[in-house]
């Protein structure tokens, strides 16, 4: 039947040469059977009707019979792709362009030329190369700058301005020109009217002139990094930016605007896709925070996501600037929402392609922030490099140390150290330590020295998850009996006994090698300045007794012998036994009257454990 309909249809314009209605209506019958029909379009071709029409456009008389005849032509050709080879001949695109610049030629007519241009060039590399060799794309350029006048470039309604049609397809068929295939011959010589597209968008926002000058544009500058940078030498970047930019600052954006700014945002990838350097542009427009606004609008569609996320991706590639403006508007977490929330694969690789830029951003920034403040302050820098080195290596000889007098402990574990203290031999050893060293009470000089040489120190130790912590200070008081001696043994007050001291003053020199077994072997003079200025910097052996001493001025010679039995404790009568930092803790511990000397020592063991508990704690944290 369809068959038939055509056979007919052709025989009524060959004997209807005199009626150009009937001919219309023949032509409009035809296109309506033809159109999207391949298998109609080639049988007309099969049978002549295709020819047949060329030559009725070409040689008609009639007005109305040529702009139906173009059309038909126009509808066959796009329907079938053996009837657009057939007519891609370089003679019919002469006639095209005969219709194009004759003064009688109407504007439906020439729309209806354009039109037959724009299918005979679309997917067809043969017919772009035609439309350059002929000169026809040059006409098309003129069309492009001379169709509108200025009041036709703030079209409004339905846009039936029959110029503005003209105008409308031109840019169409220009596209159709230098895309699919890409053809860089046609790119270059289109990019000729850049600067009246410019001045357009500098003019006006209206999406009817917008949207073609954007389509155009974004076509004729994609993969043509030649075009590109003439665009932008130009100030066409600046101009899209702008456009963009008042788009987005609508009080309130509507539907229309926000595709409107979606189309602006590819031309703009476009632009710059195959020179990011030239992002540097966009900079000063904050087009990148202008885009993340967009990108949030929950009506934009998958499409239109990826085209802003690759903008985004290109904008900071390489600027740095951008890159900034990227991370202060919150970009990585929205590029990760969006990786973490899509299922659809080009979005994710678009959204993978920005979170990349920002890893490379990240570390640039900072190598550039990091070399910045070494030139600001570079002095400053380096100290807080080496403080870093040194503490470093203080944790590492204070571990050393801490080594070193457990397994001291342990050997003197293992030879059977009594835990329990027995009161009646520790005063017959400290009696015998006092006929020993005895000396003139009134010589403070000599009374000192043998302070001094009389303190004993066994050295404490905790575990704190299998890790050994460093010591803490103990000491054996000597047992005296007269209050001048104590006078001189102890001369100044305490006054900073809760000091806590910093882990970076640990040091390795004069590490005791051995424990007191009696009193004999107690720690001598070095051992106790080490452990005093290591773990109490500000407390002495002096200080360590200040209060007791205080205590024993304050009362009378008569009674000094009753006080002094008073102020002593189990840690002062211990002196001549053996014992480590375990025991003796534990006798400190277990003892309900301390005197002040020991209570002084005992706190700060324990303030020193707590410490390095702490120390230990963030130590592990930071290491898992």
């Amino acid at each position: 039947e369809m068959k038939t309909d055509l056979n007919l249809l052709l025989e009524c314009l060959k004997y209807q040469m005199d009626c150009p209605l009937s001919q219309k209506e023949a032509l409009i019958t035809i296109y309506s059977i033809c159109q999207q029909n391949s298998e109609a379009s080639e049988y007309f071709r099969e049978i002549g009707g295709l020819m047949f029409i060329n030559d009725l456009a070409k040689s008609s008389v009639h007005c109305i019979v040529k702009e139906a005849a173009l059309f038909t032509l126009g509808i066959i050709i796009e329907s079938n792709v053996y009837c657009q080879q057939t007519l891609c001949t370089s003679a019919l695109f002469e006639d095209l362009i005969l219709f194009l610049i004759k003064k009688d030629s109407g504007v439906n007519l020439k729309r209806m030329s354009v039109y037959v241009i724009l299918v005979l060039v679309s997917n067809n590399k043969n017919g772009q190369t035609y439309v350059r060799d002929t000169g026809c794309i040059s006409l098309l350029l003129q069309l492009f700058r001379t169709t509108l006048s200025t009041s036709e470039k703030n079209p409004s309604g339905e846009n039936t301005d029959p110029c503005y049609q003209l105008w409308s397809s031109v840019c169409s068929t220009l596209c159709a020109c230098v895309n699919n295939p890409q053809n860089e011959d046609n790119q270059n010589i289109c990019c000729s009217v850049f600067p009246y597209a410019k001045e357009w968008l500098e003019s006006c926002t209206e999406p009817e002139i917008v949207r073609p000058i954007c389509s155009f544009l974004g076509l004729t500058v994609a993969n043509n990094s030649y075009v590109q940078k003439y665009f932008v030498s130009i100030g066409g970047l600046d101009a899209l930016a702008k456009v963009l930019l008042e788009l987005m600052h609508d009080s309130c954006l509507s539907h229309s605007s926000m595709k409107l700014a979606v189309v602006v945002t590819k031309t703009l990838d476009a632009c710059i896709a195959n020179n990011p350097a030239v992002g540097v542009v966009l900079a000063k427009y904050h087009t990148v925070s202008e885009l993340l606004k967009l990108l949030s609008n929950e009506t934009l569609n998958t499409g239109e996501k990826i085209s802003i996320i690759l903008t985004i991706g290109h904008c900071t590639e390489v600027c740095e600037e951008n890159q900034c403006e990227l991370l202060q508007n919150n970009g990585l977490p929205l590029m990760i929402q969006v990786l973490t929330e899509s299922q659809d694969e080009e979005l994710i690789k678009a959204a993978t392609f920005v979170l990349q830029n920002c890893k490379q951003m990240t570390e640039q920034l900072s190598l550039k922030l990091y070399d910045n403040s070494l030139s600001v302050n570079n002095t400053e820098e380096l100290d807080v490099q080496v403080r870093k080195r040194c503490l470093q290596d203080y944790w590492k000889k204070a571990k050393e140390i801490l080594h070193r007098i457990n397994s001291i402990e342990k050997e003197h574990d293992e030879k059977g150290v009594q835990g329990e203290i027995l009161v009646d031999e520790s005063s017959v050893a400290n009696s015998e330590a006092l006929k020993s060293h005895e000396v003139n009470p009134a010589d403070p000089e000599m009374h000192t020295e043998r302070t001094d040489n009389k303190v004993c120190c066994p050295q404490l130790t905790s575990k704190l998850d299998n890790q050994v912590l460093a010591p803490s200070v103990t000491s054996a008081a000597r047992k005296d009996g007269t209050v001048n001696s104590m006078d001189a043994a102890s001369t100044r007050q305490t006054e900073q006994r809760n000091i806590p001291w910093p882990v970076n003053e640990l040091q390795t020199d004069s590490v005791p090698q051995s424990h007191s077994v009696n009193g004999k072997a107690a720690c001598g003079k070095n051992q106790l300045h080490f452990l005093v200025t290591v773990f109490l910097p500000h407390l002495d052996q002096h200080s360590f007794c200040s209060e007791k001493t205080e205590k024993v001025r304050s009362t009378s010679a008569t009674s000094s012998s009753h006080k002094m039995a008073d102020l002593r404790c189990l840690g002062c009568t211990a002196g001549g036994l053996s014992l480590n930092s375990r025991t003796f803790t534990r006798m400190l511990q277990s003892c309900l009257h301390r005197c002040e000397h020991h209570r002084v020592i005992l706190e700060a063991e324990e303030r020193y454990r707590t410490e390095l508990r702490k120390v230990a704690a963030a130590d592990t944290s930071r290491s898992a």
